[in-house]
């Protein structure tokens, strides 16, 4: 058996913490969405990723320079992870961004849910693991409430729901990468590396599409850049402290923070259809999350059987 790096050994779940981070994570990432759906009438997508990293980094800068703190800087054993993440995040929330400002809210939303759906996907294909019939079912299931979402002869937002489905399936790498380096790294390293180099890589567009801000838009840069930071922290905190299938759960409630602020800002409300699809895809992905748990158990069981 391949023995885990010391990193790992000391590794503890802490459920209850873990739950508590996954529900402030997405409640802030809602409101991060929100100013920069704001901001995206007059910046490209891009430029206002560029903020939003550039001001989270401002309190990783000031406890290096000023008050001498740089532990948090180390890796200590998964550099290419943690790279990977931070180019990976860079991409998945410039798109994330895009698709927010071509549809409503709660539209997007329930397009993004579908990024669990891509995980066992990736399992087959990146990991070798096995799929049963039932988490096939799952998957195929979910992908038809993507169906009934596109409005099958009515009018769909083919560029808005393209975005929204690359960036659930970017969600969905993040979302595993995070739940490994959890194991191995800081939450704190892993998002000050997301912050530093998704700054890096998003200013090589800024000469091509930088518009400057006015000072109203100040305060919505500061909003979008701490929110976001407090976000990508929290759900750092989230995969560390506890099993993905329990911290998904928590980003269903996504739907509700996006559904309240489209309609409490622009009067956005869901069609039908949405309602009906989202649904679908919800149901899926909590079917998914109780088979693996389930499947989790009966490992377990097994396992202490053997010992």
């Amino acid at each position: 058996m391949k023995r885990e790096s010391p990193s790992a050994e000391g590794h503890k779940d802490h459920i209850v913490l873990g739950m508590m981070a996954g529900a402030g994570a997405i409640f802030m990432l809602s409101v991060m969405v929100v100013f920069a759906k704001l901001l995206s009438e007059r910046h490209a997508a891009v430029e206002i990723a560029f903020y939003r990293n550039l001001i989270a980094s401002l309190p990783f800068l000031f406890m290096i320079l000023v008050m001498g703190k740089r532990d948090f800087l180390v890796v200590k054993s998964k550099p290419l992870a943690v790279g990977a993440r931070a180019v990976i995040g860079a991409a998945s929330l410039v798109t994330t961004f895009a698709a927010f400002a071509a549809m409503p809210m709660a539209d997007t939303q329930a397009f993004l849910f579908t990024s669990s759906l891509f995980i066992p996907v990736m399992g087959i294909i990146f990991l070798g693991e096995s799929v049963g019939p039932y988490r096939w079912a799952a998957v195929v299931f979910g992908f038809i409430g993507v169906l009934i979402m596109l409005q099958p002869g009515g009018e769909t937002n083919v560029v808005g729901v393209t975005l929204a489905m690359s960036a659930a399936f970017m969600h969905a790498v993040l979302q595993t990468i995070l739940r490994f380096l959890g194991k191995f790294e800081r939450p704190e390293t892993v998002t000050f590396y997301f912050v530093v180099v998704g700054t890096l890589v998003t200013a090589l567009a800024l000469p091509f599409v930088a518009v400057k801000p006015t000072l109203a838009e100040i305060p919505l840069l500061l909003g979008l850049g701490f929110s976001g930071l407090a976000g990508q922290f929290l759900l750092s905190v989230a995969f560390s402290k506890a099993p993905a299938a329990v911290v998904t759960v928590f980003n269903y409630s996504g739907i509700v923070w996006a559904t309240f602020f489209g309609w409490l800002l622009w009067d956005d409300w869901p069609a039908l259809v949405i309602w009906i699809g989202g649904s679908v895809v919800i149901f899926s992905n909590l079917f998914l999350v109780w088979r693996e748990a389930r499947l989790g158990r009966v490992t377990g069981a097994r396992v202490r059987a053997k010992l």
